[in-house]
């Protein structure tokens, strides 16, 4: 469950900080402000990568 949590933050992450980066250099695909989705975006990638390498899933049955 962990690991799936992790790859849809860091997946999230990665394209909020492409729109937010593509938003600051002029190309704004989005209404938003483009440096609210590239902050945002680098936090949930750096959130999603941390919980990729730290954390284990634990067996559910573990006796």
């Amino acid at each position: 469950m962990i690991k799936i949590l992790a790859l849809i933050l860091t997946i999230g992450g990665m394209i909020a900080l492409i729109l937010g980066v593509l938003g600051v250099f002029g190309n704004d695909m989005t209404s938003l402000n483009p440096w609210a989705l590239t902050i945002l975006g680098g936090v949930f990638f750096i959130a999603g990568v941390s919980m990729l390498k730290y954390r284990k899933d634990e067996p559910a049955d573990s006796e």
